[in-house]
């Protein structure tokens, strides 16, 4: 059987290794779930989430043309509905200018950054021009 790149089929975890699992597909085949497609969440150790002989949907992300099959576990999970996180209320009238002093934008930040580099580039010449050596030389 030919696997299509983004069809969904089943498979049994055959082994679980520190980079991922591999998959038994059928008809003799199998595939690799990297530890970044395990879940949606951070994966320490794929014991964590999988055990051998487990069965599991697993998404075809790609085929090789050395027959190397790449898998995905959290492809082939239901896309959960994201609310928008609702907007801050507020602290109180006029606080728009308040919130924007709270959280400075990336321009002040560069800013910042860039009057306490210059303070501290020239503070770090002052001291080198005292360790050149002041002796002229006749």
């Amino acid at each position: 059987m030919e696997w299509e790149v983004g069809s969904i089929v089943p498979g049994r975890v055959t082994g679980i290794t520190k980079f991922g699992a591999f998959v038994a597909l059928g008809n003799g085949k199998s595939g690799l779930v990297h530890i970044s497609e395990v879940s949606g969440s951070f994966v320490n150790d794929v014991h964590d989430f999988l055990s051998e002989g487990q069965e599991v949907q697993v998404k075809v992300l790609s085929v090789t043309p050395e027959g190397k099959i790449n898998l995905s576990i959290k492809q082939a999970q239901p896309q959960s509905v994201s609310r928008p996180r609702p907007a801050r209320a507020p602290h109180a009238a006029g606080s728009a200018v308040a919130a924007a002093a709270a959280e400075p934008t990336f321009e002040d930040k560069l800013k910042q950054f860039l009057s306490a580099s210059d303070s501290k580039q020239s503070e770090f010449n002052r001291h080198m021009a005292g360790k050149r050596g002041g002796r002229r030389r006749k």
